[in-house]
């Protein structure tokens, strides 16, 4: 049986689990930093802001993770030191500059009933099952917002991208990637979407 609980109400300790996860879902930006999953799920165990995560839990096992903020809390938070523990001095320091920016950005102008889910992910083994499309059908019954954002699925990322559609998310905008990285990455544009209830 599957539950969605938020994570600090877990039964359990679910850090490890969420950082699995985000290690496996989350390697082709992650790969410069470190290309083995263990190292990048202990380099960034730290960061999870636990009241802002909801978490898909089978068997006292996390499969699936979600965050949901207002705009102004942070779902995570970097620490260097932490990072340079883990990926060495040199690599640890540039994903504590460069995912500083990426990760730790809150809304511009946040808006009353406007909620951002972020860091959606599912252990490879239950890819397919629907348990991202429980957790976000679950952090939308939830959470007391009306409107609610994903903001940046690469344009590649398709079962995301159907995943979303089908619950109902609308795309509003698209940002293009520069060539040069596009080239090197292989996303062209960056795309965000919005539900309202």
């Amino acid at each position: 049986m599957i539950t969605v609980v938020r994570a600090d109400q877990a039964e359990f300790d679910v850090r490890q689990g969420i950082s699995e996860t985000f290690a496996e879902g989350f390697t082709q930006w992650l790969g410069f930093f470190s290309k083995d999953s263990k190292k990048i799920a202990a380099a960034f165990a730290h960061m999870f802001n636990l009241d802002q995560f909801y978490v898909a839990v089978s068997d006292r096992q996390v499969i699936g993770m979600a965050a949901c903020t207002n705009g102004k809390s942070l779902s995570v938070k970097l620490d260097n030191k932490e990072l340079r523990k883990h990926l060495g001095f040199y690599k640890g320091s540039m994903a504590g500059i460069f995912l500083k920016k990426e990760f730790e950005a809150p809304f511009v102008n946040p808006s009353p009933g406007v909620g951002s889910i972020e860091f959606v992910g599912t252990a490879s083994q239950f890819r397919g099952q629907g348990i991202a499309s429980q957790l976000i059908r679950c952090i939308i019954e939830q959470t007391p917002y009306q409107v609610y954002l994903i903001e940046e699925v690469a344009d590649t990322n398709i079962p995301a991208l159907k995943l979303y559609t089908k619950l109902g998310f609308e795309e509003y905008k698209r940002r293009q990637i520069p060539n040069k990285r596009a080239k090197k990455i292989g996303i062209h544009h960056m795309v965000s979407l919005r539900y309202t209830k």
